[in-house]
């Protein structure tokens, strides 16, 4: 799973398409498809994690997606 995740987290990075999920799947012995739902997961699981970290950071939920649009603005430059 490391392994997989190492090869798997540029498509972390907002780029539409780093990396041709065909080559990721060869690089995984992974079908193209396979690739294709590891990522979506990957992206969900790591969505999930940032509204939580980000939920601790402010005093009411309904802030939370301010804080992801702020976020997202600053890392857009």
């Amino acid at each position: 799973k490391q392994e997989q995740f190492e090869v798997l987290k540029v498509f972390l990075s907002g780029e539409k398409r780093p990396v041709p999920h065909a080559e990721v799947a060869r690089r995984l012995g992974l079908t193209e498809l396979a690739v294709k739902v590891a990522v979506h997961r990957l992206r969900k699981r790591f969505r999930d994690a940032l509204r939580e970290e980000i939920a601790q950071t402010v005093s009411d939920s309904a802030e939370i997606d301010a804080e992801l649009r702020a976020l997202q603005s600053a890392l857009e430059g």
